[in-house]
């Protein structure tokens, strides 16, 4: 999937007249000190932008309409350099759209007692304007993450970065067409949900096409497209050699390719960044779509399984916010579990569409049987998942409101081999345990169908539900049952209260 350009955060600076000209050059100077600090260290993924230093309240509200208009912003922060009243930021904060990050910091790292002055003081006095700007920002109830600490601290770019992220994915979510090909799972429920309050609340486009649309398209594939698609599986992946040019199956792998030429070709053309398949409802196509799938999730396309779109662009945006990380997103599901002998484990996978970005070794093109959809045998990607910490999300729709339900887990190798078992898999340990985790998640009402993340962490999943005024819910080493029961009983509340009262969510 082709990625837009580098996105931008544009970095306000607070001021006021009061101060005169000269420290008003000052202020913009150590604004773009500030600004270079937060960028050195290469860790936010987006181009920092600095903007005039603001001292009016025309001139704000004008900066944050152009935020709003400008598509390559996806997200402000701001920062109260001196003193700016903040009755000055009302008018700019209430036409806000874009996420708000709201930076508490100041150029000194250390104070140089010896020599200061009231001039030292009314210079760098963000200790004082942060204050009268947080309070604007209660009072107005504007959604925000709030971030203190000096500039160079890499805690602080840490958690900037998680927010950038977070923005990031939000962006895409609100800019992205996804395309179901037929309708969901037969008599399934958590995968149905609510289209045109989804494209309200996170701004995507859900829209089914008939899966003969795709098989058109995939039938137009040519044989001069598939060759050196057939050449890339060979150099990137262990192809079984029933399947390499001359075996017995090859005709199959040829045809898995075609599926890819066609599909890939049918969602670039359309805009889409996302995607759903249902086995029930494959039409002409004569495998159900396994290796293709799993490259466009590499390649950074969202999926759902059995018309699930919910998960599906919940997936384009964590992949957008793992950007350039280095570790994998993937589609997953909790397939089976193993409560002992030793520490109890989740075994996840899926009929066939595992992300290969999740891989732990070079993996495997393997075809075999599927018991289920009717078709010829599909060929897949086999492979087990990278060890290490990750998160697991999903999206449920609760009726009146959708929520985001998440588990920190932490992937490790399988107990033994799985010569059997012919799909990519998963296996993890979840937090804070098997009992625990499954009890809450159960609970929430979370989905089967879920989002597996090493690349984003649990922080910057709950900037992104922030940004986006949906619940989360999140299950980690320090839950119990009791208190997480209690949790949905407050958020429950919560949410119907906040359902009947103006403000910002």
């Amino acid at each position: 999937m082709t990625t837009a350009a580098q996105p931008h955060l544009w970095f306000l600076t607070g001021s006021q007249h009061l101060y005169g000209p000269e420290t008003l050059d000052q202020v913009a100077d150590q604004s773009a000190q500030i600004q270079r600090m937060l960028a050195a260290p290469g860790r936010i993924p987006a181009e920092i932008v600095a903007k005039p230093v603001l001292t009016d309240s025309a001139a704000i509200r004008a900066v944050m309409l152009a935020a709003n208009a400008d598509p390559t912003c996806v997200g402000v922060i701001a920062w109260m350099h001196t003193f700016s009243p903040a009755k000055m930021w009302i008018t700019g904060l209430d036409a806000l759209r874009k996420p708000l990050l709201h930076l508490h910091t100041q150029l000194n790292e250390a104070l140089p007692w010896a020599s200061i002055d009231m001039d030292f003081m009314n210079l760098n006095q963000a200790a004082h304007g942060d204050r009268e700007f947080g309070y604007v920002q209660t009072r107005l109830g504007v959604a925000r993450k709030t971030v203190a600490g000096h500039a160079s601290d890499p805690h602080l770019i840490a958690r900037i970065e998680d927010w950038a992220r977070a923005a990031r994915g939000a962006a895409h979510l609100r800019s992205l067409r996804l395309a179901r090909f037929g309708d969901n799972m037969r008599d399934v429920a958590v995968t149905e949900g609510d289209k045109v309050e989804a494209e309200l609340r996170f701004g995507t486009s859900v829209n089914t096409y008939g899966v003969n649309d795709l098989v058109a398209a995939v039938d137009g594939a040519t044989e001069a497209e598939l060759d050196p698609l057939i050449e890339e599986y060979a150099d990137t992946y262990e192809l079984v050699p029933e399947l390499a040019r001359g075996g017995d199956r090859h005709d199959s792998l040829r045809y898995a390719a075609r599926i890819e030429v066609g599909l890939r070709r049918f969602l670039t053309d359309g805009g889409f960044g996302a995607f759903t398949t249902n086995f029930e409802d494959l039409g002409g196509l004569r495998q159900l779509p396994g290796l293709a799938v799993q490259r466009l999730m590499a390649d950074g396309f969202g999926f759902g399984g059995e018309g699930d779109w919910k998960t599906a662009a919940l997936l384009a945006a964590v992949k957008a916010m793992g950007v350039d990380t280095g570790r994998g997103t993937s589609f997953m599901e909790d397939y089976t579990y193993h409560f002992g002998p030793g520490e109890p484990k989740i075994l996840g996978a899926h009929m066939l569409e595992v992300c290969p970005s999740i891989a732990a070794d070079r993996p495997r093109v393997e075809i075999h049987p599927l018991g289920i959809g009717g078709r010829e045998d599909p060929v897949r990607l086999v492979f087990d998942a990278e060890p290490g910490d990750a998160v697991v999300i999903g999206l449920a729709d609760l009726g009146d409101r959708f929520r985001f339900v998440a588990n920190t887990v932490e992937v490790v190798p399988p107990d033994e081999p799985l010569p059997k078992l012919p799909v990519a898999r998963a296996v993890w340990r979840p937090h804070p345990s098997l009992s625990t985790s499954a009890e809450s998640w159960l609970t929430a009402g979370g989905p089967h169908h879920t989002v597996l993340t090493r690349a984003v962490g649990a922080d910057a999943l709950r900037d992104f539900a922030t940004m986006l005024h949906t619940e989360l819910l999140l299950i980690d080493a320090d839950t119990t049952t009791t208190t997480f029961t209690d949790r949905l009983r407050w958020n429950q509340a919560y949410h119907r209260l906040a359902q009947g009262l103006p403000g910002r969510g």
